[in-house]
């Protein structure tokens, strides 16, 4: 593992970092491919959103690109986590009122399964009991505060479940622990609203877009479990596994066969394209 602290080869933060003291922040986790960034822009786009959103100043693109370029040096393939708080505080939830942010880059070497999931026999998924919150203004946004996503992977221990479905308060599926949820229903390709809750990955955005260019009739709408009870098929989207089809879920098996394959592979393969 490379870490970079706001651009220099360390290994620790300030103790008055509002991150660690509050969760004060925002991170990226990206997939690397031939030792770069794959989908940066869309990635920096969302830590622009987040960064409106929480009131902390964006670093330049091109300080963020110099310094993934550098902490990626050397490594083919991998995983690049940037995190930006927003700096040292003092104590009282109160924000500096010129805050220093701080960037932290992580890399990692890729975990093994997700070099091919596409070809293997897809996962097996479960629900979790946990809950989504529930926070309009930070939905959508890849906050440091992911304790509802830690709860709910908490709940198993079992190596054979790739994920946990979580559901909002009134019982919409909102997504996984760490993906975002599709469902096909023969026509339609149909993923939870994100509004309310929820994190809107990179890569559900990619593939949305990319069904809409199929000529793909796609709807974001509410989406319960008797829905997914429904569905022709399942699968799940994330930054650093690309496309998960879903084999089964709670019992139910699902058939591969079933899926729009033309679009999975278009996703993956642009998941995993540098740029």
């Amino acid at each position: 593992m490379r870490v970079l602290i706001d651009g220099q080869s360390e290994d620790s933060v300030s103790v008055l970092d509002r991150g660690f003291h509050y969760g004060d922040g925002l991170f990226e986790t990206l997939r690397l491919s031939d030792g770069r960034p794959c989908q940066w822009q869309r990635h920096l786009d969302r830590l622009a959103l987040g960064t409106e959103r929480l009131g902390i100043p964006m670093p330049s693109a091109r300080v963020l690109a110099d310094e993934a370029r550098s902490a990626a040096q050397g490594l083919d393939a991998g995983i690049l986590k940037l995190i930006l708080s927003r700096g040292p505080g003092g104590r009282g939830y109160r924000p500096p009122d010129a805050p220093a942010p701080t960037r932290l880059l992580l890399t990692y070497a890729l975990a093994e399964g997700v070099e091919d999931p596409l070809h293997g026999p897809g996962v097996v998924v479960r629900y979790c009991h946990t809950p989504v919150s529930v926070n309009p203004v930070l939905a959508g946004i890849k906050h440091l505060n992911r304790l509802d996503s830690v709860l709910a992977r908490q709940e198993w221990a079992d190596d054979g479940i790739a994920e946990g479905l979580m559901q909002d308060p009134s019982g919409a599926v909102i997504g996984g622990t760490m993906t975002n949820l599709f469902l096909w229903d023969g026509m339609r390709l149909l993923t939870p609203s994100l509004d309310r809750s929820g994190i809107a990955g990179t890569i559900r955005g990619l593939t949305l877009e990319l069904a809409a260019r199929m000529g793909m009739n796609c709807l974001v709408t509410r989406l319960e479990p008797v829905d997914l009870d429904h569905a022709a098929g399942l699968f799940l989207t994330n930054a650093v596994i690309g496309v998960w089809p879903v084999r089964t879920l709670a019992g139910r098996d699902f058939h591969r066969g079933d899926l729009p394959w033309n679009l999975l592979r278009a996703v993956h393969q642009a998941a995993r394209t540098p740029g």
